[in-house]
């Protein structure tokens, strides 16, 4: 009986650790930026929340708190910022109106580039002070 209990404990040790290293091996190698949001504040307008000439807070979720964090508007990075643990954040002023790709990137060589994105429609802003009046 106790010869079956060791070789039922070593094969369930065995299958452990090669589900251990499986999952190892399918892990990303390096970490990467995994979402990007936007807040409109008090924004506001009939067809989107976001105006030219208004100013919004980007945020970048990533799983490394150390790499800095590069945000694109359109393809054209706009601001570089360092994680505070997995928060990276910018902030972007959109100065044309029509559609937007708000996205952010991680350096990490030997692992494939990621760009978490948000699309969003951008109309004419007219700041308020506190927040913005979007029109179109």
């Amino acid at each position: 009986m106790t010869g079956s209990i060791i070789r039922t404990t070593t094969a369930s040790a065995a299958t452990l650790a090669a589900v251990a290293a499986l999952a190892a091996l399918a892990a990303p190698a390096g970490a990467t930026g995994t979402r990007v949001g936007i807040d409109p504040g008090i924004s506001f307008g009939p067809a989107t929340n976001y105006g030219t000439g208004c100013s919004y807070d980007i945020d970048g979720i990533v799983d490394d708190p150390v790499t800095p964090v590069v945000f694109y508007d359109n393809s054209i990075p706009f601001a570089v910022a360092n994680p505070s643990g997995s928060l990276a954040q910018a902030r972007w002023t959109p100065t044309t109106p029509g559609p937007h790709r708000l996205q952010i990137w991680q350096r990490h060589p030997g692992s494939p580039d990621v760009f978490p994105y948000v699309d969003i429609q951008v109309g004419t802003g007219l700041p308020t002070g506190s927040g913005c009046a979007v029109t179109g």
